[in-house]
């Protein structure tokens, strides 16, 4: 039985950690659009632009379950919040100096280090310290501040490229946005200190860590992986892809910047209710929605006739599905496996996530160098339906 905390209202230390989260996520998306615009300013075509999107996730791959198992080991991990925070200053200072597409990819890992590094150890806080009834709720929080972040990210992006054309012209204009980038991760460093006083309890520390294949059997946690990563490849396709759609459709970067923002704000208002959500409905009836309206939005979005309207109505709505899903996988996973190694299965959750970030946009790259940028979209849709199809398989199997 977990002997995790409960707790019947969040406390002080997890607000602090979710203005680190708005800090960093703000920095992640208004880097991520930055970055197809810049490899565009360098001569980046379709392909250049996956596989640089890809590079975004190879470095976490070699540290995610490493740190994991820290994370469970030590009583404070709030330093290691600070590490994440750190690396993601540096990232947008890098990719500002860029002038070669090989350091536009470096900076990109950079910038996925930093984050994965941030997201093990903020997760891991909230796994260990959240009572059972108050995961949804809490991982909810967590996931709507990300969302959060989503939003200011696109818009800052907006204000900052105005209406630049892309090109070799908005090569300065997006420098300066990634200086801006830099300085918002800065401003989360701050908060750490709100965070420091968190710490595990000291029976847990020691604890004997539970092999990785065992987590891989307990029910329900191969198909939790497999939808986080099909959910959160999508978000990053859509990141990276929808610029160069949106172009080809005569669309303003400030309205690519807008079309990401309203998808970020919808996902922030299904985090806000999951809870409320998760007691009317099974949880795995709520993830294989999240996972097929995605599906469908996206496909929408692909579609030739779309223009900026279209892409709105199924931004909005496919962003409200896109925002349950990931919460949900994070409390499917944390539930599935014993208390003292939930700060590892979160990491391998991640490290799903990024194994997912490096072959779902490598081969939506090979997809967009015939298809076109929209063929990226219509890829990842078919992942969606496939991580469907796993929820529904797996919950069979556990009647």
């Amino acid at each position: 039985m977990s002997t995790a905390p409960r707790s019947a209202r969040p406390r002080g230390w997890l607000w602090w950690l979710l203005v680190t989260v708005v800090a960093t996520q703000t920095t992640l998306n208004l880097c991520r659009p930055l970055i197809s615009y810049r490899s565009v300013a360098l001569g980046a075509d379709a392909l250049h632009v996956g596989l640089i999107t890809a590079a975004f996730a190879l470095l976490p791959l070699f540290v995610a379950v490493p740190l994991g198992r820290l994370s469970d080991r030590l009583r404070r991990t709030a330093w290691i919040v600070a590490a994440g925070i750190v690396l993601m200053a540096l990232a947008p200072l890098l990719l500002a100096l860029s002038q070669r597409l090989t350091t536009v990819a470096a900076g990109s890992a950079v910038l996925g280090l930093g984050h994965l590094t941030f997201m093990v150890a903020a997760q891991r806080m909230i796994a260990q310290r959240s009572g059972e009834d108050a995961l949804d709720r809490n991982f909810g929080l967590l996931t709507a501040s990300a969302a959060l972040g989503q939003l200011v990210g696109p818009l800052l992006s907006s204000l900052l490229l105005a209406d630049a054309s892309s090109g070799q012209g908005l090569g300065p204009q997006t420098q300066q946005a990634l200086l801006v980038a830099a300085l918002t991760a800065a401003l989360g460093l701050p908060a750490v200190l709100g965070v420091w006083s968190a710490t595990q309890p000291r029976a847990e520390r020691g604890a004997a860590a539970l092999p990785l294949p065992d987590l891989l059997r307990r029910p329900g946690v191969p198909a939790g992986l497999f939808t986080s990563l099909a959910l959160l490849s999508a978000v990053d396709l859509l990141i990276a892809y929808l610029p160069l759609v949106a172009d080809q459709r005569g669309i303003t970067p400030a309205a690519v910047g807008a079309l990401l923002a309203a998808r970020a704000a919808s996902s922030i208002l299904s985090r806000l209710i999951v809870e409320r959500l998760v007691q009317r409905w099974r949880r795995h009836i709520l993830i294989m929605a999240s996972t097929l309206g995605s599906a469908a939005a996206l496909s929408a979005v692909a579609l030739p006739v779309s223009g900026t309207a279209a892409m709105a109505t199924a931004l909005v709505l496919g962003g409200f599905l896109l925002g349950i899903g990931q919460p949900l996988t994070m409390t499917m996973i944390v539930r599935a496996v014993p208390v003292d190694t939930r700060g590892t299965a979160l990491s391998l959750r991640l490290w799903g996530n990024r194994l997912g970030q490096v072959a779902i946009p490598g081969a939506a790259a090979l997809v967009a160098g015939t298809a076109g940028a929209a063929g990226a979209l219509w890829f990842v849709s078919a992942v969606l339906l496939a991580a469907t199809a796993a929820v529904r398989t797996s919950a069979a199997r556990r009647r």
